[in-house]
C-alpha cells in the first residue's frame, strides 16, 4: 500500500505544479502577444469549461481500461503543450486556448479517473487519508508554482514554460503505469452514459447527495465572496492590493494543513461529520473577514483554508466509497460539475452584489453555508446516515 500512497502523491505534486505553473503563464503569455487582458482571460475560461461536460466524459471511464485512459490523457496532454513552441507572434496565440481546453479536458478525466483508480489501489479505509494528502499536495504547488511559472516566463519565455509542463505529464504517465492495482477496475459497456446515470446514483444515496451539496455550496460561496474579499481589502481596509497575496498564502496553508489532517477525522468521524465541519469552519472563515482588522482576515483565511478542502475530500471519499464501482467514473465525474459547476454562476452574482457592500456579501456566504451544514447535521441527528466510510458491498 505505502508504494501506492507515495505514487499517488507524487502524481498530485507533479500534476499540481505542471497545470497550475502553465495555467497562470498562459493568460500572460496571450497577454504579451495581443495586449488584451479580455484574451488573457478567456485562456481561463477555457481551463474550466470543460467541467461542464463531466458527466459524459466520465462515461467514457466507465467504459474503457481506465489505468490506460489516464496513461494516454496525460501523453496527449504533453504533446499538445509542445505544439506552443510554434507560439511567436498574436497570428498563433489560437494555441494556447487549444492547450487551456485541452488542460480543462485532461482536469476532468484525471480527476474523475483517479477517484475511480484509487478503490482498487488502496484499502478502503485508507482513502480519506490519501485523499488528504493528494489535497495538500495540490495546494501546497498553488502556493510554489505560480511564481516558479512566472519567474521561468521572464527569464526564457513561454516555450520553456511548456517545455517543462510537457516533461511532468509524461512522469505521470510512467507513475500510473508503475500503480499495483488490487483488481482490475470495473468497466461496462452496458450502463448508460451521462447526466441522468451519474444523478441518479447521487440523488439516491442520502450520503452522497449530503456530502456532495456541502461541497457545492461552499465552492460556491468561496467564488460568492471572491469579489466582497477584495473590496474589503482595497477599499474598507485601505490596504495595497498586493496585500491580496499574503491573504491567498495564508489560505494556501490552511489548506495544506486541513488536508494533512482531514483523513484522521474521516475514520473518526465519518464523512458526513466532516463535510458539516468543513462547512461551518468555511463560513467562520468568511464572517472573520468582516471585522475591521487586517490580521483577522489573516485568520479568515486559515481558517477557510481549512475547511474548504474538508468539504471537498469528504465528498470525493464518499463517492469513492459508496458508488458501485461500474459507475464510479461517471459518478465522480458528475460530482466534480456539481461541487465546480456552481462557481460559475455565484462568481459574477458576488461581483454584482458587491456594489451592495463587501461586507453584507461575506455575512450572506457564511449564512448560507452555516444553513447548508445545519439542515445536514440535523438530518443526521434525526436517524439518517452519519457518513461511516463502509465500502459498496459489491466492490
Amino acid at each position: 500500500m505505502r508504494r501506492n500512497v507515495v505514487l499517488f502523491v507524487a502524481i498530485s505534486l507533479l500534476s499540481g505544479f505542471g497545470s497550475t505553473a502553465m495555467s497562470l503563464v498562459a493568460g500572460i503569455w496571450m497577454l504579451d502577444l495581443t495586449g488584451s487582458a479580455s484574451r488573457a482571460a478567456l485562456t481561463g475560461l477555457c481551463v474550466y469549461a470543460p467541467v461542464l461536460a463531466g458527466p459524459w466524459l466520465g462515461g467514457l471511464l466507465d467504459r474503457v481500461p481506465r489505468r490506460p485512459l489516464l496513461i494516454a490523457t496525460n501523453l496527449v496532454l504533453a504533446a499538445s503543450l509542445l505544439s506552443l513552441l510554434t507560439v511567436h507572434t498574436p497570428a498563433g496565440s489560437w494555441l494556447l486556448y487549444a492547450v487551456s481546453l485541452t488542460y480543462g479536458i485532461s482536469y476532468v478525466l484525471l480527476d474523475a479517473g483517479e477517484s475511480a483508480l484509487l478503490p482498487v489501489a488502496l484499502p478502503a479505509g485508507a482513502l480519506g487519508e490519501v485523499n488528504g494528502w493528494r489535497s495538500s499536495a495540490q495546494e501546497g504547488m498553488k502556493l510554489v508554482a505560480p511564481l516558479a511559472g512566472a519567474g521561468l516566463y521572464a527569464w526564457h519565455g513561454g516555450a520553456a514554460v511548456a517545455v517543462l509542463s510537457a516533461a511532468l505529464p509524461v512522469v505521470v504517465a510512467v507513475l500510473y503505469a508503475a500503480l499495483r492495482l488490487t483488481a482490475a477496475p470495473a468497466t461496462s459497456t452496458k450502463v448508460p452514459s451521462g447526466l441522468r446515470a451519474g444523478l441518479a446514483v447521487l440523488a439516491g444515496h442520502p450520503l452522497l447527495r449530503e456530502t456532495v451539496t456541502l461541497a457545492a455550496v461552499s465552492i460556491a460561496m468561496s467564488g460568492f465572496a471572491t469579489a466582497a474579499q477584495y473590496e474589503v481589502v482595497t477599499v474598507d481596509l485601505a490596504l495595497p492590493a498586493t496585500f491580496l497575496g499574503l491573504l491567498l498564502s495564508a489560505q494556501g496553508a490552511g489548506s495544506v494543513v486541513g488536508g494533512l489532517i482531514v483523513g484522521r477525522l474521516i475514520t473518526r468521524g465519518g464523512v458526513t461529520v466532516v463535510g458539516v465541519a468543513g462547512t461551518a469552519l468555511f463560513a467562520v472563515g468568511l464572517a472573520a473577514r468582516c471585522l475591521p482588522w487586517w490580521p483577522a482576515l489573516l485568520v479568515g483565511g486559515v481558517i477557510g483554508g481549512i475547511g474548504l478542502p474538508w468539504t471537498l475530500v469528504a465528498a470525493v471519499t464518499a463517492v469513492q466509497t459508496h458508488t458501485p464501482p461500474e459507475l464510479l467514473g461517471r459518478v465522480a465525474a458528475t460530482a466534480n460539475t456539481l461541487m465546480f459547476g456552481p462557481i460559475a454562476l455565484a462568481t459574477p452574482l458576488g461581483a454584482a452584489a458587491v456594489h451592495l457592500g463587501a461586507r453584507p456579501v461575506l455575512l450572506a456566504g457564511a449564512a448560507f453555508c452555516l444553513g447548508a451544514a445545519a439542515a445536514v447535521a440535523r438530518r443526521s441527528w434525526h436517524g439518517q446516515p452519519a457518513g461511516a466510510t463502509v465500502p459498496n458491498t459489491g466492490r
